[in-house]
């Protein structure tokens, strides 16, 4: 029989892992395990799928961690000290930590989850966007709330800390750590009255510098829309500016007034209130619109859920070939 002969020391009073970074390998940590249910190296070997000099070599590691033979042969097999003993019920804790660690990505089930999702948007969204994506969720997830917020200086941080969950629209530059990705194009259209008494199904640039105009003073666009015209020495002649789109339809179905926007905006506007929808005879740039997100929640499984199911309602065609991009 083998005897043991350890270095003379005091064993610590209380049976703790050693504060060692070799300890902390999953694999000794398993073996300590293994070998004390089956009292047994070669079945532990087999186990492991490993050799028996290789456990021997992660055995004697264990050994001088903790300084205790741990384990010693006998006619019954390999048995435990009474530190060994000790030890079985916090190594067992440390190995059911290292797999909770390594378990698979939390889940997230949107038949289930009730949480709610806050997402920065413009206030043309809530009526050309927030409906049809309203409705989607609400089949896909019934216990699900919507919160719409602004898009606002506040905005970037909110999507850091996790106030708000994605923004979508046409956004300024943001700051290194967020994920963006293009959902469509849009050019512009204007709105007239569909009875208008000067403009039938064509609108000239003559007529868009003598028709009365509505300035949409804020919103998505607007820059690009006023640096155009002014690239273009066009001189608007304005009647009447309103900060939103909330009151276009009552007022152009009952003036000779003309509105330029966003294709998508003039689009479900004109739905609304039977109004007539015309190509821009001004050369505008088309932008882009995007979802936007956080890093942090790159990999979170309710992030990227929502943002799937943006991706599915508004992704055109050609976007759905990119990939989304990060802004390092």
């Amino acid at each position: 029989m083998t005897a043991f002969i350890m270095p003379p020391s005091r064993s610590p009073t209380i049976e703790t892992l050693p504060a060692s970074s070799d300890l902390f390998d999953a694999k000794l940590l398993r073996l300590f395990d293994l070998l004390y249910h089956t009292r047994s190296v070669t079945r532990v070997a087999d186990e492991l799928g490993l050799s028996q000099p290789t456990i021997s070599i992660w055995l004697a590691k264990l050994r001088i961690q903790f300084n205790d033979p741990l384990f010693v042969r006998t006619a019954q097999g390999m048995q435990p000290t009474p530190r060994a003993d000790a030890l079985i019920g916090t190594v067992r804790s440390a190995l059911e930590s290292f797999r909770l660690l390594s378990a698979s990505e939390p889940m997230f089930n949107p038949a289930t989850a009730a949480r709610r999702f806050r997402i920065c948007m413009t206030d043309a969204s809530h009526i050309t966007l927030l409906p049809q994506l309203l409705s989607h969720v609400r089949a896909l997830a019934p216990h699900i709330r919507l919160d719409a917020a602004r898009i606002d200086d506040n905005m970037p941080l909110a999507l850091q800390t996790g106030d708000a969950d994605i923004a979508i629209g046409l956004v300024p530059q943001l700051e290194a750590g967020f994920y963006q990705q293009t959902l469509f194009t849009q050019d512009w259209v204007c709105l007239a009255n569909g009875a208008h008494p000067r403009i039938g199904k064509t609108f000239t640039i003559k007529q868009y510098k003598e028709e009365a105009h509505i300035l949409i003073a804020a919103g998505t666009g607007a820059m690009l829309q006023s640096e155009a015209l002014k690239r273009q020495r066009i001189n608007r002649r304005v009647l009447l500016e309103l900060p939103g789109f909330l009151g276009l339809p009552a007022i152009l179905a009952t003036t000779d007034l003309i509105v330029t926007l966003p294709r998508q905006i003039g689009e479900s506007l004109a739905r609304l209130g039977g109004l007539k929808v015309l190509n821009c005879p001004v050369a505008i740039p088309s932008f882009t619109v995007k979802q936007h997100w956080h890093a942090r929640y790159h990999n979170d499984p309710a992030n990227r859920w929502l943002r799937s199911v943006c991706a599915d309602l508004f992704l055109n065609s050609k976007a759905r070939t990119r990939k989304p991009t990060h802004v390092i």
